[in-house]
């Protein structure tokens, strides 16, 4: 079975049984492993690229914040994300189905700026900023896959961070509306770009889905205990975890005994 099988295997349970709108890429980032670039304009079969970079090399570590809370709950704000960007049920007009298109993909950034009044009447402001944040995050992740070819991983870093900004502002996923007053994701991202903003090194965002669950922090490993200490003093004790990139995605493990 190809990897892309694997992963529709993923989306279909996710969508069906845990009746949340996913896409493919968890899916397919952990059938293929390593680090790649997916393009999705072909949902059924996306164009996988690996990219031949070494993480370790740049004496930088992975690390995952859990900031304490599931998805449990959220898979209404889930869904409506990629909802709000497509096209939708009458009932549910949004960005693409002003243009007759089914996705954002299927339309261009300046159609959205060019129509951004009958828009923002049509689908809302949530939805035409959400398309704006999908627009300029497949630009950020070409800059990124770029700088890592080049290996300007500095550059890399900078788009990682400009990553994680948009989602505060525009994609607006960083905490559900429905219980403003929780926000997690939100408080371990302040407190990481503080100790980034002091140490004038690393970079951070949001991880996964989004609204709640774990956010991301690349740091030189010479500071790494450092920001362990300090953001799991603020969020507990084994909130904080190394992580390192798995260069092998799904493996039939009878095949390799």
């Amino acid at each position: 079975m190809d990897t892309v099988a694997y992963a529709h295997i993923g989306k279909y349970s996710e969508n069906h049984y845990w009746n949340k709108a996913s896409g493919l890429l968890d899916q397919m980032a952990c059938a293929v492993g390593g680090l790649i670039t997916i393009d999705f304009l072909e949902p059924q079969a996306p164009v996988v690229e690996k990219i031949d970079f070494d993480f370790a090399s740049q004496n930088h570590s992975l690390i995952i914040v859990q900031t304490g809370r599931g998805h449990a709950d959220l898979s209404a704000d889930y869904s409506a994300v990629p909802a709000e960007m497509k096209k939708g049920a009458e009932y549910f007009k949004k960005v693409a189905q002003f243009f007759g298109k089914e996705v954002c993909a299927e339309i261009k950034e300046q159609d959205v700026i060019d129509h951004l009044a009958e828009l923002r009447a049509y689908a809302g402001d949530r939805s035409v900023l959400r398309a704006l944040h999908f627009f300029e995050e497949n630009k950020r992740v070409e800059a990124e896959v770029k700088a890592l070819k080049e290996g300007r991983f500095e550059n890399f870093l900078e788009n990682v961070t400009a990553s994680g900004n948009s989602p505060w502002k525009w994609l607006q996923n960083c905490y559900t509306n429905t219980n403003y007053q929780e926000q997690g994701i939100s408080v371990a991202l302040a407190l990481t770009e503080l100790f980034i903003e002091e140490k004038k090194r690393g970079a951070c965002r949001i991880h996964g889905g989004g609204f709640a669950g774990v956010i991301m922090a690349m740091l030189p490993n010479d500071l790494v205990d450092e920001y362990v200490a300090f953001i799991e003093k603020a969020l507990g004790e084994g909130s904080a975890y190394r992580m390192t990139i798995r260069p092998y995605g799904a493996i039939c493990v009878n095949d390799e005994i």
